[in-house]
């Protein structure tokens, strides 16, 4: 944000999403960059002999959506995650749409701390993802 431009001001309320379709290339990129090789995410063998049938994307791939709405819209650049908790309801697979959103239930301005409310949801409605995230706002 320039110099000049003054922060839009927060109201609870405020909402945010985006929505990304989990590739292949996604999974298999998430897991060398973080060394997380769990034969779940990568082997369709293995795990064909999970509970899941088959393979499923990492959970945290979904919670990085989440991350890219906080950091990119709302509220967006300069803001510093604090804490994150999470639960993870559904499995995620290769070709669903994820929609990450976000939603402001609490903001104090002197301390410039804002409280989110996190969801994932896939393509169906099924919710995937809940949690709530603590940030410090940035300026």
């Amino acid at each position: 944000m320039p110099a000049d431009e003054t922060p839009r001001q927060l109201c609870v309320g405020d909402r945010a999403s985006l929505s990304k379709t989990i590739s292949e290339t996604d999974i298999v990129l998430f897991a060398n960059i973080t060394g997380d090789t769990n034969p779940l995410h990568l082997d369709e063998e293995f795990a064909s002999k999970t509970r899941f049938g088959g393979r499923i994307a990492h959970g945290i791939l979904s919670l990085g959506l989440i991350s890219a709405v906080l950091g990119t819209q709302l509220p967006g650049p300069g803001s510093v995650y604090l804490s994150q908790q999470v639960r993870f309801l559904k499995p995620v697979r290769i070709g669903d749409t994820i929609t990450a959103t976000v939603e402001l239930v609490r903001y104090t301005q002197e301390k410039r701390l804002a409280t989110f409310r996190t969801d994932c949801f896939n393509q169906d409605g099924a919710h995937v993802l809940e949690g709530e995230a603590v940030l410090l706002l940035g300026n």
